[in-house]
């Protein structure tokens, strides 16, 4: 088992740092309330198996466990969703070449075009939303925002196994 890297010790009563931890442990429950209502706005508008497309689209086929296990998300829900990807002609199912009983999802061209629109409306709101930040304000979020998500994920005891697409050495 490999080890956890050094934990700075508790902070001490007073310290800044306690009261910023604490601070950030209010904020992060609020954040996701807040995007499970993003999230609840899309389901209603129908455009929840949306999101499945940039997992897709950014690692290539995958099996549908793999999708549900990455995203995190019941295996039930994921079905669903991706047959109502297929039925709009966003993904389709491509044999497997290490499984010829498995398939593979595949983000088509339409699914492309659509994931370029939820990216647009998704920076559109952002802007929206940062619209009277400083440029470097926006700039240092973004940063400390990816660095944080980078280390809440090594933090988990595992991280979701994604079967990648097999190489011509791999068929044997």
């Amino acid at each position: 088992m490999p080890s956890s890297p050094a934990v700075p010790g508790p902070a001490a009563p007073g310290d800044d740092r306690l009261a910023d931890l604490r601070t950030l442990g209010e904020q992060l429950p609020r954040f996701m309330r807040l995007v499970h209502a993003l999230k609840a706005g899309q389901a209603a508008e129908g455009r929840a198996a949306l999101v499945l497309l940039f997992p897709l689209d950014r690692l290539g086929p995958l099996r549908q466990g793999a999708l549900a296990e990455l995203v995190h998300a019941d295996p039930s829900t994921v079905s669903r969703h991706v047959a109502t990807l297929i039925e709009q002609g966003l993904v389709h199912r491509v044999a497997d070449e290490t499984d010829g009983r498995a398939s593979r999802l595949v983000v088509t061209d339409a699914g492309r075009a659509a994931l370029a629109q939820v990216r647009a409306e998704r920076e559109a709101h952002l802007a929206r939303v940062t619209a009277d930040w400083p440029a470097a304000d926006l700039t240092a979020l973004t940063h400390l925002f990816g660095r944080l998500l980078d280390d809440l994920a090594a933090s988990l005891p595992t991280e979701p196994t994604v079967v990648p697409v097999a190489s011509s050495r791999e068929k044997s």
